[in-house]
């Protein structure tokens, strides 16, 4: 059971602001000062649709919103930009906004009353302070940084004290949940952002749920969205409503004067009773409510000041930070080390990418009311193509024996039931296209109105938030979402060639062929590539297909010229095949598929893979001691004792050399150098078991090994600075290695045949450094042409 949130407390009789003071402000009913009442009034003067909402404080209940009036023609956009210009906690206009660091906004006096204060044992110090584990207040981040609840409804309860029950969180008038506030409301005589902040407080944004804890500033740490007040201002301005009496009890009558001094509407009967004309108030300006409200527009906006530096105005815009500063939280150093740019530039440039943004938007705004209007043409001609098939269902039916009556009911309801669901169908999607055009032309307007703003700095606030919607919004309009989800056709044909007897088993039979195959996919050639040993394809349907393919199968040769196979076979557009030789040319082909069958094939691409093979030692596969640097083309090793690590690539054809250089050489090891399988062993000297073929060398001599057999000495070794070449010929099947540009021996194992991958196995005194993409030695060349 939770407790019900306390009713708003009354102002005391002594506070301030009576017709003596205040340049002539006077208390109306509720103890509220005549400034108050008009920001109460604001929404009413807009339009008088919407009631204001009563003085800031915690709602008792928060009622539903009233019902309005069906509307006959669609809303303008003025009309649709109205649910951007609305707080989500209180329903009405935005009054005095407040900027949150997700964007948001929120009434300053309704971010006072979903303020909630966390108990102090609870807080982020205690908790620091007691090293404490998990609680219920975890997802509050302790370095006072924003954090996304856990509940992705917004419902929470929070314990502001021992004696006050946990209160579960309320819906706002549109439908958002609110938290109530676990601290009394402020006191009467100060406003909200100046009335102080209890310790440990912290706000949830009612519309993303983000929370975040209050400083020493407390409201006045965020910043006022002026460019929102003064679009929210050109909105009613724009209303033709006549001004109402901002004093009146119940229903409010038409203002017939407005003083300029107290900036106040009255009717006749209230300008007598509250506006005297005696004493202070006997100098007061009265002048004609259409004259008020010119001179309120053409009141002088205020000049934007720093929340950290009340007396700087904003001079400079902070790029990593995303916010305007003055040029004492410069000289504080707070921004010393990020690029700040000039206001002026900034607000320039971001106007330029807000605009850039909404041009793509208005294209899909207007891609979305045509296909609106095709979508409503689809609904006569449905109507139409219902009332032709069931005339011809009734003629059919009509021409057999009494018996066929029975059947004709069932067969009439057929088709009306098909009737139905394709105009529930098209209309469900007209309604959903419609609600979404709004939002988006919503946008557009309130996008285009926030681009009229002069004040840099408050546009710059709000502007990132903006485009990203405008791409957000954007997105949403993308593949599918203007397509139909129905045809108008009647895909039902009546056969009544069997005989009488057979009447029962009259059916509906398919009027139209079996669906199409899709149509042959085409190879998108500016982002097919190769590189190494791998290939990756992309594809695309043609732009005018209208039918659909369920997947797409791949097909490449053998690079020599054979049989076609199939590589991939799936939803996705784009293939990486690895696995291909160098130096060899691949045809690939694709085709798409459904239900109805296969399309054609496409053009046959050609791939030409490279003739050297580019690569690096592979971390992955490596033994754990060897310690890689260079971008894994430099290797050592941690142990005295050997260990392995093989290159990325491997080869099964071509003819293949790389180098190795000995960046230092100590205590005479002898490191092996050559090829090896995928499992060779890791802990162990290169060439001990039957899975590799290599060299082992030290400062005077090397030696042929393979499955620990050692054959063909030659005299000659290696010291830092020396050069190992490895020439890898799948070819002529055979394995050669040089030492310093000298073949070392004669060629080391024949009869080569597989998959290979370079290798190295050394110990903590070698290190060597791979070099690849190098061309096969002159020397080899001439003599393999010969052979």
């Amino acid at each position: 059971m939770s407790a019900r949130p306390p009713p708003p407390p009354r102002p005391s009789a002594d506070a301030r602001g009576g017709p003596g003071r205040g340049g002539g402000a006077v208390r109306g009913r509720r103890g509220l000062t005549r400034r108050e009442r008009e920001r109460e009034r604001e929404p009413e003067r807009a339009g008088g649709e919407q009631d204001a909402p009563g003085p800031p404080g915690p709602p008792a209940a928060p009622s539903p919103p009233p019902a309005r009036p069906r509307r006959g023609p669609p809303a303008g956009p003025m009309e649709e930009m109205e649910e951007e210009l609305k707080c989500p906690v209180c329903g009405s206009f935005y009054r005095e906004p407040i900027l949150l660091p997700c964007s948001h906004n929120l009434c300053q006096a309704c971010a006072r009353n979903i303020l909630v204060q966390t108990p102090e044992s609870e807080s982020p110090r205690s908790r620091r302070a007691s090293g404490s584990g998990a609680s219920d207040y975890d997802y509050l981040d302790l370095d006072k940084m924003s954090l996304y609840s856990e509940a992705d409804s917004g419902y929470g309860s929070y314990g502001g004290f021992a004696s006050a029950p946990t209160t579960p969180s309320q819906k706002s008038p549109n439908g958002v949940r609110v938290f109530p506030p676990a601290m009394p409301p402020p006191a009467a005589h100060l406003s909200p952002a100046l009335a102080p902040v209890p310790r440990n407080s912290c706000i949830t944004c009612p519309q993303c749920h983000r929370s975040l804890i209050l400083d020493d500033r407390g409201l006045r740490g965020f910043p006022k969205n002026r460019v929102l007040e003064g679009v929210i201002d050109r909105y009613q301005q724009s209303k033709a409503a006549a001004l109402k009496c901002q004093l009146c009890e119940k229903a409010p009558k038409e203002a017939t004067v407005m003083c300029e001094q107290c900036d106040v509407f009255y009717c006749d009967p209230c300008r007598l009773r509250c506006h005297p004309p005696r004493g202070p108030l006997a100098k007061h300006r009265l002048v004609p409510p259409a004259q008020g409200r010119v001179s309120r527009r053409l009141s002088p906006r205020k000049v934007s000041t720093c929340t950290d530096h009340e007396l700087e105005n904003h001079s400079m815009y902070c790029v990593q930070c995303k916010m305007p500063v003055c040029y004492q939280c410069l000289e504080e150093g707070k921004h010393s080390n990020h690029e700040v740019k000039a206001l002026g530039a900034m607000w320039k440039l971001h106007k330029s990418q807000l605009s850039q943004a909404l041009n793509g938007l208005s294209d899909r705004a207007k891609e979305a009311k045509e296909f609106l209007v095709q979508l409503r043409n689809m609904v006569q001609q449905i109507q139409e193509n219902s009332v032709e098939f069931e005339a011809c269902l009734v003629a059919q039916c009509d021409a057999l024996i009494d018996a066929l009556n029975r059947r004709k009911a069932q067969l009439l309801a057929r088709v009306n039931k098909e009737h139905e669901h394709k105009l529930k169908v098209v209309r469900d999607q007209i309604s959903h296209c419609t609600v979404k055009l709004r939002q988006t032309t919503g946008l557009m307007e309130y996008c285009l109105e926030v681009i009229k703003e002069n004040d840099p700095s408050g546009f710059l606030q709000i502007s990132d938030a903006l485009i990203r919607r405008v791409h957000l919004t954007e997105d949403q309009w993308g593949k599918g979402t203007l397509t139909p989800r129905m045809t108008t056709d009647f895909d039902l044909s009546l056969d009544n060639s069997p005989l009488l007897q057979s009447i029962h088993q009259l059916d509906f039979v398919q009027m139209k062929a079996s669906p199409p195959v899709p149509a042959t996919p085409i190879l998108q050639l500016e982002e097919c590539c190769t590189h190494n040993s791998s290939a990756t394809l992309s594809w695309k349907q043609p732009p005018l297909s209208t039918v659909p393919a369920e997947g797409y199968i791949l097909e490449l040769d053998d690079g020599n010229g054979g049989q076609f196979r199939e590589v991939y076979v799936g939803k996705e557009t784009m293939c990486t095949v690895d696995g291909l030789h160098f130096n060899s040319t691949y045809n690939a082909r694709i085709k798409a598929f459904n239900k109805a069958g296969v399309s054609q094939y496409s053009k046959t691409l050609v791939l030409q893979t490279p003739e050297v093979a580019w690569f690096a030692f592979d971390p992955g596969s490596a033994h754990s001691d060897i310690i890689f640097s260079n971008d894994n083309l430099t290797v050592t090793c941690s142990s005295y004792d050997d260990r392995v690590v093989l290159g990325k690539t491997g080869f099964s054809k071509g003819v293949h050399y790389w180098e190795l250089t000995v960046d230092r050489y100590d205590n005479h090891p002898d490191p092996a150098f050559g090829v090896a399988r995928i499992d060779v062993m890791k802990d162990v000297m290169l060439g001990k078991d039957d899975k590799a073929w290599a060299m082992y060398v030290d400062n005077n001599r090397s030696w042929f090994m393979h499955n620990n057999s050692h054959t063909n000495r030659t005299e000659g070794g290696i010291a830092k600075g020396a050069t190992v070449g490895v020439l890898l010929d799948l070819n002529r099947k055979t394995l050669t290695f040089f030492i310093n540009d000298e073949q070392q021996g004669p060629i080391a194992f024949e009869n080569v045949d597989g998959l290979f991958f370079p290798a190295v196995s050394l110990n903590r005194n070698v290190q060597v450094t791979l070099h690849t993409g190098l061309p096969v030695p002159d020397f080899y060349s001439s003599r393999a042409s010969i052979a």
